[in-house]
């Protein structure tokens, strides 16, 4: 006996759905906040090497030839002028190519070449000033040591300091018979008092611990002096160098120009006396940069002996 079953058509269509276990929904909670990320700060461009240069360009050339155009300008509309008297900057270059081709010409004792001349001014500040030396270097060491050196000296290099260098030419020439080495001696008059101020200036300013301990290591006057004293006033004695050189080298031009000779003094007033304006123009240029050489080297030869930034 065969029993039959018969099926709707929708149960032979619809698939049986698979029986899904029942997942329980997770309980809403509060999401902490996200951390903002860290943001890297821009790095700035850095500059191309051709505006490196050109902003050293000008920081340092512009300026200096800003100023030189300047003073060019000026001169020009000065001489210009037609009673003034002084030659334009193209004939005084005129002039200074004839005088620089031939620098150290000999045409007799009082006729040479600018480079003669330069030469023996140098060589008349050189002597003038390596006196002074030796005398206002270790004199300002006492000084300044010493109370009673300072209360002693004191009172004389303050009367004896603002008289101006130029007075004490005619002791020189009345003491020495000679112009050469009253000329020398008015440079070693006006370059000691710079030298011994400043190095007493350095000596007293030495800090008193410093003292101290010398005293207690019971050190000898000599041991202070090149292990405690030299090394601290060396920045003030540098100091004092410079600005003596300086007035050594303004000063030997006019007491050349009173004493005669050979030297880039007695070569200025020479020129007046030829009515040569424009070498007269030419000599304020070489002693300018002669003194501007010396400045530097000076400068250089202080920021190798210390540890301090030496501005001019």
């Amino acid at each position: 006996m065969v029993s039959a079953v018969f099926h709707t058509p929708l149960e032979a269509v619809a698939p049986v759905a698979p029986a899904v276990a029942a997942v329980p929904h997770p309980k809403p909670s509060v999401a902490a906040p996200l951390a903002p990320a860290a943001v890297e700060p821009a790095r700035p461009a850095s500059p191309s090497p051709w505006r490196e240069r050109a902003a050293g360009f000008f920081r340092g050339v512009l300026p200096p030839l800003l100023g030189l155009g300047f003073l060019v300008l000026v001169w020009s509309l000065v001489a210009g002028s037609s009673d003034s008297g002084i030659p334009t900057p193209l004939a005084t270059w005129a002039q200074a190519v004839g005088v620089f081709s031939d620098p150290f010409y000999q045409a007799g004792p009082n006729d040479q070449g600018v480079g003669w001349n330069v030469l023996m001014s140098l060589q008349r500040v050189a002597v003038g000033f390596g006196l002074a030396a030796l005398v206002g270097i270790p004199a300002g060491f006492a000084i300044g040591r010493f109370d009673f050196l300072s209360r002693m000296f004191n009172p004389l290099i303050s009367l004896l300091r603002p008289v101006s260098p130029l007075a004490w030419l005619p002791i020189g020439l009345l003491v020495f018979k000679g112009a050469n080495p009253a000329a020398i001696w008015t440079i070693f008059i006006c370059s000691i008092w710079p030298m011994i101020i400043n190095t007493a200036v350095g000596v007293q300013r030495v800090p008193q611990d410093y003292m101290n301990v010398a005293r207690v290591l019971n050190l000898s006057e000599w041991k202070i002096f090149t292990k405690i004293l030299f090394p601290a006033v060396l920045p003030y004695l540098l100091t004092g160098v410079r600005l003596a050189v300086g007035t050594a080298w303004l000063v030997i031009v006019a007491a050349e120009m009173l004493t005669g000779g050979v030297g880039i003094g007695f070569w200025i007033w020479d020129e007046w006396n030829n009515l040569n304006v424009a070498s007269i123009i030419i000599a304020i240029f070489v002693i300018g940069i002669v003194g501007l050489v010396l400045e530097f080297g000076l400068i250089k030869l202080a920021t190798l002996f210390t540890f301090e930034e030496v501005k001019s």
